[in-house]
């Protein structure tokens, strides 16, 4: 099974909450709401500025999917009402 780079989710134990969770190396899970990373794997290389960076860059890309995810479920609640 292919899985999509990111995934939203929530959970009722924590309601206010939004998770982007990232299936892709290095995959973490993002609390949207906390701006909270979880990573599950470890970030190694030999350079670890650049690790830092491409965890940054990713971390980033998670917030503007997320952005644009909720702006497509907004438009869908506008079409519909």
């Amino acid at each position: 099974m292919k899985l999509p780079k990111f995934l939203l989710a929530d959970n009722s134990d924590n309601p206010e909450d939004l998770y982007v969770v990232h299936t892709e190396y290095p995959r973490f899970v993002l609390n949207v709401e906390e701006e909270e990373v979880e990573w599950f794997d470890d970030l190694e290389g030999d350079d670890e500025e650049s690790m830092a960076d491409e965890a940054t860059k990713v971390v980033e890309q998670a917030f503007k999917w997320c952005d644009d995810e909720l702006a497509k479920y907004d438009e869908e609640d506008e079409d519909g009402e």
